[in-house]
């Protein structure tokens, strides 16, 4: 089997995340400055097969578009045209970021821990992958 990825898109940097090849886990891979993004999905994927990119949609409350949606759209489409034949799909990010936070605090970090915005950026990206592949289980 394959692997699957989440994209938690930032204007500075990118959260990643994947699952195990047999898709039942969920785990942070990386944080990547977001210019370097596609040479690293490039080196990545030259070492690991990827089924599907799941990618965050940024949401305001109100479902409307948030101001980054934009530059997630362009990520789409840069992805889709360089790996035609790996599926991309989205899932509403709302409160991921917020849901991160909460997990740094339970899982006992100390508060100089929780503040290192690579990690919320990566724990948000296992949280979009969660969801996508809770999502996709219940099918």
């Amino acid at each position: 089997m394959t692997r699957i990825m989440a994209i938690d898109y930032g204007l500075k940097r990118t959260g990643l995340a994947v699952t195990d090849p047999l898709q039942i886990i969920a785990t942070a891979l990386a944080t990547v400055e977001t210019p370097q993004l596609l040479d690293y999905l490039a080196q990545y994927l030259a070492k690991e097969s990827v089924s599907a990119f799941v990618v965050g949609e940024p949401k305001n409350l109100d479902n409307t578009a948030s101001e980054i949606a934009p530059q997630v759209e362009q990520l789409v489409q840069k992805l889709g045209a360089i790996y035609p034949n790996i599926p991309i799909h989205r899932i509403d990010e709302r409160f991921t970021s917020k849901m991160a936070a909460q997990t740094l605090v339970q899982s006992g970090l100390k508060k100089k821990q929780r503040q290192n915005k690579a990690l919320l950026d990566q724990v948000s990206a296992v949280l979009i992958l969660q969801t996508y592949m809770q999502l996709h289980s219940a099918i």
